[in-house]
């Protein structure tokens, strides 16, 4: 596997960064008026974590991870 070099400014040659900062921006930071930098932190925090061990990952065969790594979280 090879580093592949992305110009600067031009982060649609990424696909997954910009798919997940898309899915990012519409399912949080839309919906959600943040009054502080704790309360952003807190609530990106909440997703982080159902995002890497709740939710069902297509890459597993739609299913979630195994508990294992539910505890690693």
């Amino acid at each position: 596997m090879k580093t592949r070099f992305i110009e600067p400014g031009s982060p649609w040659e990424n696909g997954h960064c910009v798919n997940f900062n898309g899915k990012l921006r519409d399912q949080l930071l839309a919906r959600e008026q943040l009054d502080s930098l704790l309360e952003a932190s807190v609530l990106l925090e909440r997703r982080r974590r159902h995002y890497n061990t709740v939710r069902p990952h297509s890459s597993l065969g739609c299913r979630i991870p195994s508990p294992a790594c539910n505890q690693l979280a």
